[in-house]
């Protein structure tokens, strides 16, 4: 057979599944994506609301993730670059502290605020030139603790603890308790530290949409659930079938695979709640953080504090909510809009839109950088990609895409299967 004629499916549209389909053109193969929804993207979507653009949760792409340098054009991506610390909201006040040694204009506030003592000031420079020094691979090979444990260990104070590593990695792990991997924290302090978190000035959404300009051979399947992936043919929602040579499940898989029936991923969820405001309280490109225990809100971000390709008549605000409530959208947007004038001083002008994002990130032990081709492997005409294989990462998203789609090619180009599909189609 040509390689044109193998029927190659990918289930999802997201990150994963759209470097695989990137990898299968580049050997010369022709894959189909089904995608249940109506664009890519996967959690790794925007909308377009009142001439603002609303990324579906607050995200930032780190812009030293290798596999990102590996497949995306930052500079048509024209990325704004957020500033290298964070602005706390503590007792009424706001202070701002950051990296120094990357942005001059924070080494005075950083000096001056009273978040940490002068001793977690320098532990946080001693940490990061630990981690500049540290490789990726042996990040990942160290013995797993909490990130909350490996902050004690490395000596800094409670203060500090509380004040800025708990809310702005609850933010990034989205549960407040820092029970996150302490590979996870290394390797995101690690990524911060390299680089810088940036967005792209159409929203997170010019990621994907980036990758799907780059397929040349590929066809799209829009708004079709698939039910079940049954070796040589995928059952959609509706009952129709579609028969394959080979399926990449660049999705969650449990529910698609008999077996796998009672393997369902664990996911953390968060919501995201957009806001016109007639003003900034934080002036330069950083995250607030609200340390307040009895606050619901974890982090919030003047959107139109760096360049957007579209800009509403007021100032874009979003406020991230992790902590569990039980709180209907109605109570929940009173609440923050409470939360947002008695803790940040800001006066909300309108509500614009609340994300309830249900699987932001899976919930993951033994934590991985890397898996090999023949991992991702399910059956001989069944491969896996996606983060939850690796780490909740867009990073780990686009290498287990990279790596299913390697599995694949193997697969057929060794001629594993050749008879078997040969005959089906025969």
């Amino acid at each position: 057979m040509k390689k044109s004629d193998y029927k190659i499916h990918i289930v999802g549209a997201g990150i994963s599944g759209l470097i695989a389909a990137q990898i299968l053109e580049n050997f010369g193969y022709q894959p189909t994506i089904i995608e249940a929804t109506d664009k890519v993207g996967g959690r790794v979507k925007s909308d377009i609301v009142n001439d603002y653009i609303l990324d579906h949760g607050f995200q930032v792409l780190l812009s030293s993730y290798p596999a990102a340098q590996k497949y995306l054009d930052y500079e048509k991506l024209e990325l704004q670059e957020l500033l290298p610390g964070a602005t706390i909201f503590k007792d009424e006040k706001q202070q701002t502290i950051g990296d120094p040694l990357r942005n001059l204009s924070l080494l005075f506030p950083t000096l001056l605020a009273s978040v940490g003592n002068f001793s977690d000031k320098t532990k946080i420079l001693k940490l990061n030139a630990v981690l500049k020094k540290k490789n990726i691979s042996n990040i990942f090979k160290e013995d797993e603790k909490t990130t909350l444990q490996y902050l004690k260990d490395f000596g800094f104070s409670e203060a500090i603890i509380n004040d800025f590593f708990k809310p702005f990695f609850t933010g990034i792990f989205l549960e407040n308790k820092l029970d996150t991997s302490s590979r996870m924290f290394e390797f995101v302090y690690k990524m911060f530290g390299d680089g810088l978190a940036v967005l792209p000035k159409n929203g997170i959404q010019a990621i994907p949409n980036q990758l799907k300009h780059n397929l040349k051979n590929t066809t799209f399947i829009f708004n079709s659930s698939v039910k079940n992936v049954l070796g040589n043919k995928i059952i959609l929602k509706d009952n129709s079938e579609i028969k394959t040579h080979i399926t990449i499940i660049a999705t969650e898989a449990s529910h698609l695979i008999s077996n796998l029936k009672n393997q369902e991923t664990e996911w953390k969820s968060c919501h995201t709640l957009y806001f016109e405001t007639n003003k900034r309280v934080i002036q330069k490109p950083l995250i607030g953080l609200v340390t307040d225990k009895d606050a619901l809100i974890n982090n919030i971000f003047y959107h139109n504090s760096i360049k957007t390709s579209t800009k509403g008549a007021k100032e874009l605000l979003s406020a991230t909510v992790v902590k569990d409530h039980k709180l209907s959208e109605l109570n929940l947007v009173l609440r923050v809009t409470e939360d947002l004038k008695k803790f940040c001083g800001i006066e909300v002008k309108k509500f614009l839109k609340h994300y309830h994002i249900k699987k932001a990130l899976p919930s993951l032990s033994n934590l991985q950088y890397e898996i090999s081709s023949s991992e991702t492997k399910l059956k001989s005409t069944i491969f896996l990609a996606g983060d939850i294989l690796l780490n909740g990462s867009l990073n780990a998203a686009m290498i287990s895409g990279e790596r299913a789609a390697l599995g694949v090619i193997q697969t057929l180009e060794d001629g594993l299967i050749v008879d078997e599909l040969t005959s089906e189609y025969s």
